[in-house]
């Protein structure tokens, strides 16, 4: 894997920081496609670093896979932005909850946390979720670890058992989180989630039913595709419809009336049973939340046993680039103010359709290199191409494989498409960049590149 090359190569650090910087000259402003400067490979360093962030030290490990590309996007906050589509989402949401669900002093019933920091235990992302110690979204080859005990956030779920913990209820939580990923215009290592969790009392769930008192929360049973096995099949119905509802709601109040949705049955470690919803829109289905009844053993173990709680998770960006007709999510990070004054508006649910700055050229790339013989990763590849040719790189497609006959050796080559989002890039720009990936690769991979 790329990030462990990068431990038992350190010393090649200050061949990559000289790369890094000689692909720098010439760039004179920060913003998308700015090349990584002299210490964007810091946080990469041999177990017995220590990486500063937030105003806290973590000590690095054999885990630790961070670079500076990801580490700078921490305390960025687009969700806070004032007037970032990102925020204008968020506050719809928010507004609509407050209107619609309010308590007996009418005041909202949901509270909203948005400054939560987006370091986390391992514990908390997924022992507390339920997500077994074996399964495969733990994997360091999807989530950026600070340690083997610290990482950053890969949902907003990882703050679900402490907020249930501490006595809430009803709440909604917004915040970045952080995974490895592909590269494409649908994809970044860092987006923004909006997490809702309500419980219920057994006279909450049953209020104002036909002999409603009679009926019961729980029941000792075998679990079923329809429920789990310590619920009755009276409070599945009645919370699977309210959750369903509550969030139909939601989705018209910000797509507008006669929407098609359609509810999709699926599996998290957390939920039981789980549903994504998809909404027709243009004639396209599209998947937009995913929700579900929240495992007893999770409320139980945060110690809210006598209730029986539904939770929902929502990408902002997924809703942005759908509502305002956004092509490329590496927009969201930008500061060029032909893109930030489209949002600025006085009403946070006018109609707002992107008008795109420009469709700047595409300067394409291949690279092809041998496969080391320890186990490899395409995000481990996909990290090293993002941290040399950040916000420049578009997309990356791996377009063919090749096996050799006698020596069983593979070979990947991949397609790099490099665009900038707000002028047009040269040859000779992208060519120092490509260079710098192709000798990165050889380098901290230690292999033969077929270029």
């Amino acid at each position: 894997m790329v990030c462990s090359a990068l431990r038992r190569v350190a010393h090649l650090h200050v061949y990559l920081v000289r790369k890094a910087s000689s692909v720098s000259k010439g760039h004179h402003r920060q913003a998308l496609g700015s090349r990584p400067a002299a210490s964007e490979f810091a946080a990469r360093g041999a177990p017995g670093g220590v990486v500063e962030l937030l105003g806290k030290s973590y000590p690095q490990d054999d885990y630790s896979n961070l670079s500076q590309k990801v580490l700078s996007r921490v305390g960025r906050n687009l969700h806070n932005q004032q007037h970032h589509p990102l925020w204008l989402i968020k506050e719809r949401v928010k507004e609509h909850f407050y209107k619609q669900y309010v308590g007996r002093f009418r005041t909202p019933l949901f509270s909203v946390y948005e400054d939560l920091s987006p370091v986390v235990t391992t514990w908390q992302n997924f022992d507390s979720l339920l997500i077994p110690a074996d399964h495969p979204s733990r994997k360091k080859g999807d989530n950026y670890y600070l340690n083997g005990t610290h990482m950053l956030r890969a949902h907003t779920s990882a703050h679900q058992w402490d907020l249930l913990h501490a006595g809430l209820d009803a709440f909604l939580v917004v915040g970045d989180v952080y995974r490895r990923d592909q590269i494409d215009s649908q994809h970044y290592p860092v987006f923004h989630q909006l997490e809702g969790v309500r419980l219920f009392s057994k006279h909450e769930l049953f209020a104002g039913m036909k002999d409603g008192e009679s009926l019961q929360l729980f029941e000792q049973s075998s679990r079923s595709a329809y429920k789990q096995e310590t619920h009755t099949m009276e409070a599945m119905k009645v919370i699977e419809f309210d959750l369903k509802q509550t969030l139909t709601k939601l989705v018209t109040h910000i797509f507008g009336d006669g929407l098609d949705i359609r509810w999709v049955d699926c599996y998290f470690p957390f939920t039981h049973p789980s549903f994504e919803m998809e909404i027709n829109f243009h004639g396209e289905w599209l998947e937009v939340l995913g929700c579900g009844v929240m495992e007893q053993q999770l409320v139980n173990s945060a110690g809210a046993q006598d209730r029986i709680g539904w939770a929902f998770g929502l990408g902002l960006e997924r809703l942005a680039m759908i509502l305002y007709d956004i092509p490329d999510i590496r927009l969201f990070w930008s500061e060029d103010e032909r893109f930030l004054k489209q949002f600025r508006v006085s009403d946070i649910n006018q109609n707002v359709k992107f008008q795109p700055l420009s469709k700047y050229p595409a300067v394409i790339n291949d690279i092809s290199f041998w496969l080391p013989s320890e186990s490899y990763t395409e995000n481990d590849f996909y990290d090293l191409v993002r941290t040399i040719g950040g916000d420049l790189v578009e997309k990356v497609d791996l377009i063919d494989k090749f096996e050799h006959p006698k020596t069983q050796k593979t070979s990947h080559c991949y397609r790099i498409t490099y665009r900038h989002m707000e002028r047009t890039l040269s040859q000779r720009e992208v060519g120092r960049v490509h260079q710098a990936v192709q000798e990165a690769v050889v380098q901290l991979l230690g292999v033969e590149g077929r270029f």
